[in-house]
């Protein structure tokens, strides 16, 4: 009988795999919440707002030869803002720097981490933007979802430990923006359309429909804004092509791709099938935007003529360490990595700012 012996590529110490220096990201990194976003320089650290109109009676008719009436003007105040610094680090060791331009490395260790830790920078920027109402700001940047929130509508009357929780917020503080006391101060409300129709706690979830996005945009409307782009989840932009292929009409087929900031939308066919805007306001998903429970994500209607991120300083990236020369600063035999971006998200008009809650 003779003895097989082949060599397999199982054989020990015969075979080693090489995996390349190419990495294939499995992470979905997309930012869409600050792209759309207008970027403006910060050239001071407040505005000053009109609150109120001037108190005048209706009419203003005067009398012939009637004495003037008297003087009257409009409400001032002030709104203080200051930037928030958002940092991502990243370190290598001097060994790991060698080595993986040997062998079987990533080559060029310090380019990848460089590269995905600056998605991951503008990722986290992007999951503060979509912060849930009941996040104060802190030293994050504020959210969209406490921009367009409204203390009238989504009114607190307990905290979250009482035994009826409520939902839209933990405590009254926390719908409260730059200086800005929102239950003393019903002008910075932005317009909110509870799909559920209850105000202060949720009683479950409704049902989206057409007529929440016309009653959206109406009240926009009528306190002067006027919508520029809306901001989703995935989940909700496919209900709301649901909701618009079931009345698709037989019409020409025009493909659309629309594009706002350098962002790109969702490619398909304008008012049916894969919806790319409504009312001709284009639809920009993000996979940050909060979800309900057990329901879909909302909707954020957003004036940017009057919303925009006020950029301190621009995100820079700065290293040091050994491979700069300069492994005292940090202090042991290897390279350090910051990516810093500092601003913050500014509203001068709530008006135009809008949401849509309690979605299913």
């Amino acid at each position: 009988m003779k003895a097989d012996a082949p060599l397999l590529s199982t054989t020990a110490g015969t075979y080693q795999a090489i995996y390349g220096r190419k990495v294939w990201s499995q992470l979905n990194q997309e930012f869409n919440a600050f792209s759309i976003l207008p970027k403006k320089p910060w050239d001071r650290s407040g505005w000053r707002v009109v609150t109120a109109k001037p108190s005048t009676a209706v009419g203003g008719g005067v009398a012939e030869n009637a004495t003037l009436p008297e003087t009257t003007k409009p409400t001032f105040q002030n709104i203080a803002a200051k930037p928030k610094t958002i940092a991502h680090t990243f370190d290598m060791s001097e060994v790991a720097i060698f080595l993986n331009d040997k062998d079987d490395g990533l080559g060029d260790i310090r380019s990848v981490l460089k590269e995905e830790m600056g998605k991951h920078h503008a990722e986290h920027i992007n999951q503060m933007l979509t912060q849930d109402v009941d996040t104060p700001a802190g030293n994050d940047i504020e959210s969209l979802d406490r921009v367009t929130a409204s203390a009238t509508e989504m009114d607190v009357s307990g905290d979250s430990t009482a035994s009826t929780p409520v939902a839209h917020a933990g405590v009254a503080t926390d719908l409260d923006i730059y200086s800005i006391d929102r239950s003393a101060n019903t002008w910075s409300d932005a317009e909110v359309v509870l799909a559920n129709t209850a105000s202060g706690t949720r009683s479950g979830n409704a049902v989206l429909s057409l007529d929440h996005l016309d009653e959206m945009f109406q009240k926009i409307w009528i306190r002067g804004g006027n919508p520029k782009v809306m901001l989703t989840g995935y989940d909700t932009l496919m209900r709301i092509q649901q909701l618009l292929q079931s009345q698709q009409r037989f019409m020409e087929e025009k493909r659309v791709v629309p594009t706002y900031n350098g962002v790109k939308g969702v490619p398909g066919v304008e008012a049916g099938f894969i919806v790319a805007t409504y009312n001709g306001v284009p639809i920009i998903p993000s996979k940050d935007v909060q979800a309900e429970p057990s329901g879909i994500s909302r909707i954020y209607c957003l004036d940017t003529d009057y919303l925009y991120y006020s950029t301190a300083k621009p995100t820079q990236y700065f290293e040091s360490g050994i491979e700069t020369g300069d492994p005292f600063a940090v202090n042991r035999l290897g390279q350090e990595g910051l990516y810093r971006t500092m601003g913050e998200v500014w509203t001068t008009f709530f008006g135009g700012q809008g949401s849509i809650r309690d979605l299913s």
